[in-house]
């Protein structure tokens, strides 16, 4: 942060310290247990020694992570990791006992610890392409789809010297102008791939110098949609909120007919569909509760697999112009995908199939296989269960089918619109899920949310190489029970 003319060069180096966020309050029992209370709930963080259950109150205001004290205290240090896995701290950079807020770090996912990466004078610096400045409030939020904490920016002329970032700057030059941040602040910046170093013979932040190739084919609006429209990545609420509920009314089910004249469809005739299609639009519906008595087999999740993913055929291509003359390979599959990508992989998390052990599958739609990918329980446990809690059933379902997608397939090619080609081709692709299920006599439910961090952990692959987009409940349906099915859905 800048120091003031009376103190520039004996100001103090500004510390990170954790606090609690402004609606959480922190109880400890009198057996050592501490307990979160936020917004009604109230969460047990586990026991902790009487020294740490004495600083309690320090949360309030902020704990120095990097202090004598706290490094020596692992207790402590324990229990703020816990409070962040849960997201209930944010991160404060400053001089104390300096009052009034100049940076604040919000973690986007709870595994973020604030990290101050070297830099030295040597070093040329650069804003990420990728990082982007927007106001909240009264203050400026810095953030990026590739970080995992966002900085909240309280005086405008530490986002005034960041913003000059967007032209590379070498760190011995930069800490000379005026109101330069701070090495700490850059560190930080630079942990979470908001900045980036240039390397030797880079020029001046192009856009293959960030350190991974695969963000080359990443335009700067669909990585962003597809963190902030996802779970894992970002701590903003998600899900059925009703935010704007008290603003305004819902807008109607039915749009208000157009004023004009109107031609009369209904004594037209018309094209009669075959009755096997007309049925299975009309019996498609969400099922949300499964018959554990007599779960799905494994010939059955066989068929259905066969039937709506299974590759069909495959041929390569030399046709295209711009390619003068390098070929594409293409494989297609049962549903539509935009410029014949094919860009979108299944895999299967397995709670109940008769034939199949319970565990984590890639589907290989070429060789019609199930392959086993090792997962740790727990992440599976935590992935159905989330899926269950998103559509509200009342048990696990028997198979979650998770939806890839290889997303340089379609950004190799297409440009601005990547992103939005990889969701409608989702939206097929559930179609179609949809209506195998039905056929089958089977059960399915898409499903609104994924958590792209959690597949990226039980896949080990990076979020922007391949990652979730979709996710369908898949299961034989329960014939008594709770209700089942959303009118309409």
């Amino acid at each position: 942060m800048p120091a003031s003319k009376k103190t520039r060069g004996h100001r103090a180096a500004p510390v990170v310290a954790a606090r609690l966020k402004a609606q959480v309050a922190l109880e400890a029992d009198a057996d050592g247990h501490v307990v979160a209370r936020f917004k009604g709930y109230a969460q047990r963080l586990g026991k902790y020694l009487p020294a740490t259950l004495e600083r309690l109150d320090q949360l309030r205001t902020g704990s120095p992570l990097a202090s004598s004290e706290a490094a020596a205290n692992k207790d402590s240090i324990l229990l703020i990791r816990r409070l962040a896995l849960s997201g209930l701290v944010e991160y404060r950079l400053g001089c104390a006992p300096e009052s009034r807020d100049h940076i604040v770090i919000e973690p986007q996912m709870g595994e973020y610890w604030p990290h101050v990466s070297k830099i030295v004078d040597s070093d040329t610096i650069a804003l990420s392409r990728f990082a982007y400045m927007r106001r909240r409030g009264k203050d400026i939020v810095l953030e990026s789809p590739r970080a995992g904490a966002l900085f909240r920016i309280c005086d405008p002329n530490i986002a005034s010297a960041i913003a000059a970032l967007a032209q590379p700057k070498k760190i011995g030059q930069y800490r000379k102008e005026r109101g330069f941040p701070g090495l700490e602040f850059l560190g930080l910046l630079v942990d979470c791939a908001i900045l980036f170093k240039l390397k030797p013979g880079d020029h001046e932040g192009v856009r293959a110098s960030e350190g991974d190739a695969n963000l080359v084919l990443w335009d700067f609006h669909d990585l962003l949609f597809h963190t902030r429209s996802t779970d894992g990545r970002q701590a903003n609420p998600i899900g059925g909120l009703y935010s704007y509920a008290s603003s305004m009314p819902p807008l109607p089910a039915v749009r208000a007919p157009w004023p004009g004249k109107t031609i009369d469809l209904n004594s037209q005739a018309s094209f009669t569909a075959r009755p096997s299609f007309l049925r299975l639009l009309h019996e498609r519906h969400s099922t949300r509760d499964f018959d554990d008595e007599h779960p799905i087999t494994l010939a059955e999740l066989a068929a259905f697999l066969q039937t709506a993913g299974r590759i069909r055929v495959r041929w390569t291509s030399e046709s295209e112009p711009e390619l003068e003359g390098q070929p594409v390979a293409y494989a297609a599959r049962p549903y539509p995908s935009g410029g014949a990508s094919y860009e979108l992989e299944l895999y299967l998390s397995v709670a109940n199939c008769e034939g199949l052990a319970r565990g984590f599958y890639h589907y290989d739609a070429d060789r019609h296989v199930l392959t086993l990918i090792e997962a740790r329980p727990q992440e599976l446990e935590a992935q159905l269960s989330t899926a269950a809690f998103a559509i509200g059933a009342s048990g696990l379902p028997q198979v979650l089918i998770t939806i890839s997608a290889r997303f340089g397939r379609v950004s190799w090619k297409y440009s601005s619109v990547a992103y939005s080609l990889i969701l409608k081709d989702v939206g097929v692709l559930m179609q179609t899920l949809y209506l195998t299920a039905t056929d089958m006599g089977l059960g399915g439910c898409a499903i609104g949310t994924n958590n792209i961090d959690q597949f990226a952990k039980m896949t080990g692959l990076e979020f922007h190489v391949e990652g979730s987009v979709g996710q369908f409940a898949l299961g034989r349906g329960r014939k008594d029970g709770p209700q089942q099915t959303s009118k309409g859905a």
